[in-house]
């Protein structure tokens, strides 16, 4: 496939990239940053300007495109994956206009070139616990995709306008987007940078909800999107089987959690952020483990 990929110089960012091209697919990546791979296209884009979007999805990507003398090739897919990544790096309201506007630019310009299958980050944030002013507990748990969402931040709130955007643009074009709700991303390197910690002192994950996504197994959800067809608007948790604390879960239930309505059985080191939509509907697994 010839992908445009946004965000894939960033941390989630370059190991989809990686792990695309190693299926062969064909990437162009659009960001402020460019990516050091050497197979990857890059192109220096700012997505919240619509008429520099527009430019991108029709334009040769590469020398060698300009060989068969039979103009622009279509993308076949968009991965947008470009944002501000979280609250308290720029101001509120640039969060939320670059998000958003980023956003409906990438949608609008899939639409109009009539690009069938659109794959955007969302966020775990938009269950609102993440950057909650104090304490807020979920609905009930496991946290899966019926959870309300109804943040206060800024970085959430842009989250859930672009589901909504998201779902009205797919109403225009029948076209698949699908949103990926990404739980706390972890790098390979970070398990023993940071995850001591959290063994040692469990509450420093409550926010997360107590559960993470390894960067490559987020790179082969995306892959399971590429792979699956017919589904229409859907957005997906995103996260590994497991917790990411040594706490056993019945554990941080009675700690964490005493009270909370409990929809589905957790045991073990279950993941507090359920998984299972994605592995019903897409055929995904996380076999990465922190332990």
């Amino acid at each position: 496939m010839r992908i445009f990929m946004t965000g894939g110089s960033g941390k989630a960012g370059k190991y989809t990239v990686d792990h695309l091209i190693s299926l062969g697919h064909e990437v162009t990546n659009a960001d402020l940053v460019p990516l050091d791979h050497p197979k990857v296209r890059n192109l220096k884009v700012d997505l919240t300007d619509a008429g520099q979007v527009l430019n991108a999805l029709h334009a040769f990507a590469d020398f060698s495109e300009l060989e068969p003398g039979t103009g622009v090739p279509q993308y076949d897919a968009i991965v947008h994956f470009a944002a501000v990544p979280r609250i308290l790096l720029v101001p509120d309201n640039e969060t939320y206009k670059d998000n958003v506007l980023s956003t409906y630019n990438v949608l609008d310009a899939a639409a109009k070139y009539g690009i069938k299958k659109v794959i955007f980050a969302s966020s775990e944030t938009t269950y609102a616990v993440c950057f909650w002013d104090g304490h807020k507990q979920p609905d009930y748990i496991p946290v899966d995709e019926e959870h309300p969402t109804v943040p206060q931040d800024s970085y959430a709130m842009s989250k859930v306008l672009n589901e909504a955007t998201a779902r009205s643009f797919q109403a225009r074009t029948g076209a698949d987007i699908y949103g990926l709700r990404i739980n706390n991303v972890i790098e390979p390197h970070e398990y023993a940078e940071n995850f001591p910690a959290y063994v040692e002192d469990a509450s420093l994950r409550r926010r997360n909800i107590f559960a993470y996504i390894d960067a490559r197994d987020l790179a082969h959800m995306v892959e399971c999107c590429l792979n699956t067809d017919g589904l229409g608007f859907e957005v997906f948790n995103v996260s590994n089987d497991d917790s990411s604390v040594g706490m056993p879960s019945e554990e941080v239930i009675s700690t964490f959690y005493e009270g909370i309505p409990q929809k589905a059985e957790i045991t073990g080191f279950d993941t507090f952020y359920s998984n299972e939509k994605a592995k019903r509907m897409l055929g995904f697994s996380a076999p990465s483990r922190w332990r």
